[in-house]
């Protein structure tokens, strides 16, 4: 099951098309779900009646909106709504413990103007329990192209696991990418081809298990002297999806994201895949 959290917003609605399309992808049946107080599920809205009924009528507008989005881009796909009660984040991260993918727009309706993405999808994407997937507009062309980049951490592991099925689902080309500098005080110090060479092996004998899975994969490895983030924001610039673990190696212990997934938070030029949770087979 993928969900898809929406509150009226365009890019609510713009992460249902999304989430459509990789539910018709995967065969796996969407949930559109809108989060409401929880006294409006209780008893005591009964003390509220107009209120109430207004509240009910707007969420029901908004999630019979999104279903529409939803079955007008893919009919063939299982579309159902629900009510979540309580706070977006605390509703939606727990609901993500079923699924097997969480989708939700970066910025909602109370979205602070200047900011690049909204407190409920940065809380989400630091605390759901499954892979979660940000979406701030889906390109108007499909560019045929998925990309993640690798540290070698087993949160990178699983990035490079997912972005490799994308590819295979969406019969896309899957471009892998790793970061190579010397840090230095005054900035990134680039390398000798030597190690830039030992580098690219070393990426291509990683990847080796992944393309014997996925051999229909289309798969190009790049080392690429830079930070991360800009590295990964360049090539992801004509992506149709960026997947990133949600922490690499040198993040400090106890975050929950790391300072690259952080970044890209505000930052990704595409759709955003962060895996959060365990392995989910489509």
């Amino acid at each position: 099951m993928i969900i898809v959290g929406v509150d009226g917003s365009r890019t609510g609605l713009e992460a249902t098309g999304w989430a459509a399309t990789e539910a018709k992808l995967r065969r796996a049946p969407l949930t559109v779900a809108y989060a409401v107080p929880k006294w409006l599920c209780e008893n005591e809205a009964d003390h509220y009646p107009e209120i109430s009924r207004w509240m009910r009528d707007s969420a029901r507008t908004v999630l019979a909106t999104a279903e529409d989005r939803a079955r007008r881009e893919w009919p063939q796909v299982a579309v159902e709504s629900v009510l979540l009660p309580g706070d977006p984040r605390t509703a939606l991260v727990e609901a993500s413990e079923q699924a097997e993918l969480l989708v939700v727009g970066n910025r909602g309706v109370g979205g602070v103007r200047g900011l690049l993405v909204g407190s409920v999808a940065h809380g989400i994407a630091t605390h759901a329990r499954t892979d979660v997937v940000l979406v701030h507009h889906r390109p108007t062309a499909q560019h045929g192209e998925v990309v993640t980049g690798t540290d070698g951490s087993p949160h990178a592991e699983r990035a490079v696991d997912f972005a490799f099925r994308e590819a295979e689902l969406r019969s896309a080309r899957l471009r892998v990418v790793y970061a190579f500098a010397w840090p230095r005080s005054t900035g990134f110090e680039p390398a000798d081809r030597d190690s830039e060479r030992e580098a690219l092996d070393m990426l291509n004998e990683r990847l080796s298990d992944h393309r014997e899975r996925h051999p229909t994969v289309d798969v190009v490895t790049e080392v690429v002297h830079g930070h991360p983030l800009e590295v990964l924001r360049e090539a992801a610039a004509a992506a149709d999806l960026l997947v990133v673990g949600s922490r690499g190696h040198g993040q400090v212990a106890g975050m929950l994201l790391g300072s690259i997934s952080q970044g890209l938070l505000h930052h990704a030029p595409c759709p955003l895949a962060i895996m959060r949770g365990t392995d989910h087979s489509p």
